[in-house]
């Protein structure tokens, strides 16, 4: 009996001093919450005094309860959000008056008597070879998966080969085109696409670890409609893990004229596969310089659409407001063929616009205004002799060059939209703490800026976007100067602005520094007008030969 007492004292003791304790700790919790309310004011710029941070204090403790609740939604990375962006300045109209597009003539295409030549061909040759069927699709898919094969092992730039898919589509092409059946330039012709697309069947990665066995069983609005123009998918290529960089989850994809360096990213994969001769062209994605940049690096030809021109059903999202899907091939008219395949509306994404796209390859430059951003070319010293190629070519071609400023404007300083639409789209890999299987967790890394990024108000994150509105329309304002523009790829702030603005450009290669480092180019256009732009564009590209050019890969 008493050795009950005793222990019954024993535990009403330890009760009590639990409840003390558990007191305690409950005090200190809410001073410690009232020191980070007071903390993070100071952080953000507002001036709170006590009574206004005991006030807020309490509604801030139940929004996170509203968090948790949310948190437990089932939200996975294609869900967008409801606040779709809006790219289109005030006063702005369309073209919806669709006419014919006309595409140069490649008469008397022949095989070449060294076989890997065949794999510097671009789309508007093989596909003269595969309509007058002097090669079969199957022969030419199966050509360039055995360099795939060959030389993935040098690049990295192969994720997933999808051979047994590309014979059937091949087998398919053959077959319809030997029953007249002809579906245009893209009809038989092999490509590779970033394997941020979802495909049946087949894993969709991301570049990224947590994701290596992720397969979504289902084809990307863009794979569809490469289909439907007769396309045929052979490999699923690289890309910097979520969309960042050239560094994935087997390594670094690299740069065919010289494989000791990375290929940049984040469209590591279709770049690398592109300048090696891998695929003539493949599908890549531009959220801020993932087609600039690998296509600088890798010495060939990319294609950023407006934002709003391509759709992004079945696409990783990594920021709404700025994704954009375009692709990346031997020349620009390569580019045009396969933009006029997978451009327009679909039934699912609705961020899209319905306008004309009227190619032509003529251009008249006396009824065109072409700018050039004259303090970037000025203060670009390092790159003068292939920047001046550039100019004094335009100019031997008729073009009456006007020198020209984008708007001043703090482009930087909102960026950070990027990150916090990111941080988003990836929220589930923060909170489980996935993000430590990255293979990049410096700094500058995904894993980080997830975590940085919570601690931008929402406030701020939407005064951000009305800067952008600003923004919009003081582009307009300079736009109107000019059809098209011209600036160095990687100077001065055009590339972070036009991604912001979600105005098309142009990449394309204009020689070397040194013989293993390509420089570029970028030619913008005016919002919807690809047409105008491609055909300025391929203008300068046919009186070069820089994108003939290729790295010897023995």
């Amino acid at each position: 009996m008493k050795k009950f007492i005793v222990r019954f004292l024993l535990v009403v003791v330890l009760l009590a001093l639990g409840f003390l304790i558990g007191s305690e700790f409950r005090s200190y919790d809410k001073k410690l919450s009232s020191k980070k309310a007071s903390y993070a004011s100071e952080f953000f710029g507002i001036d709170f005094n006590k009574d206004e941070l005991d006030i807020n204090l309490n509604k801030l403790n139940s929004l996170r309860n509203n968090y948790e609740k949310i948190r437990a939604l089932e939200m996975p990375n294609s869900v967008i959000p409801s606040i779709l962006f809006n790219p289109i300045p005030q006063g702005f109209e369309f073209d919806n008056n669709q006419q014919e597009v006309k595409w140069s003539k490649h008469d008397n295409v022949q095989l070449p008597d060294n076989p890997d030549d065949l794999a510097f061909y671009t789309v508007g040759e093989l596909s003269v070879l595969i309509k007058n069927r002097k090669i079969s699709s199957v022969e030419l898919t199966t050509f360039f998966i055995d360099r795939i094969k060959k030389y993935d092992p040098k690049l990295f730039c192969l994720v997933t080969l999808t051979e047994a898919l590309a014979l059937e589509q091949a087998a398919r092409a053959d077959t319809e085109i030997a029953a007249g059946n002809y579906r245009g330039p893209l009809h038989g012709i092999p490509y590779g696409a970033k394997d941020l697309l979802n495909t049946k069947k087949y894993k969709t990665t991301y570049g990224a670890m947590p994701y290596k066995d992720q397969i979504i069983d289902m084809d990307a609005t863009v794979i569809k409609k490469l289909e439907e123009a007769g396309a045929v998918l052979v490999a699923k290529l690289t890309l910097g893990a979520l969309a960042m960089g050239d560094v994935w989850f087997n390594g670094v994809t690299r740069n065919p004229w010289d494989t000791t360096t990375g290929s940049s990213g984040s469209s590591a994969g279709p770049a690398s596969a592109v300048s090696g001769g891998l695929v003539p062209f493949a599908i890549g994605s531009e959220t801020w310089g993932s087609i600039v940049s690998p296509a600088t690096r890798c010495g060939v030809t990319g294609l950023r659409p407006t934002y709003g021109r391509v759709s992004r059903n079945g696409a990783m999202a990594l920021s709404w407001t700025m994704d954009k899907l375009g692709p990346i091939s031997r020349s620009v008219e390569d580019c045009a063929m396969v933009f006029d395949a997978i451009y327009g509306s679909d039934d699912i994404d609705p961020t899209l616009y319905e306008a004309a796209f009227n190619y032509t390859p003529e251009v008249d430059f006396s009824n065109l205004q072409i700018g050039y951003i004259k303090s970037v070319f000025d203060r670009d010293t390092t790159n003068k002799a292939v920047n001046d190629v550039v100019l004094n070519t335009m100019k031997e071609l008729g073009a009456e060059l006007i020198p020209f400023e984008l708007p001043e404007f703090p482009v930087y300083d909102i960026s950070f939209v990027l990150g916090v639409e990111a941080a988003a789209a990836f929220d589930e890999l923060t909170l489980s703490n996935r993000d430590d299987l990255l293979t990049r967790q410096d700094r500058g890394a995904w894993p980080n800026i997830f975590k940085s990024s919570r601690f931008i108000p929402a406030v701020e994150y939407i005064q951000a976007n009305r800067a952008r509105t600003i923004l919009i329309d003081k582009m307009a304002e300079v736009m109107k100067e000019v059809d098209v523009y011209i600036a160095p790829s990687n100077g001065g702030s055009s590339l972070l602005l036009t991604n912001l603005t979600g105005h098309p450009c142009v990449v394309l290669p204009i020689g070397f520094e040194n013989p293993r480092e390509p420089n570029s180019m970028t030619f913008v256009g005016q919002l919807f007008d690809e047409a105008t732009l491609l055909a300025v564009a391929k203008s300068f590209q046919d009186a070069t030969d820089f994108h003939k050019q290729h790295p010897k890969m023995d």
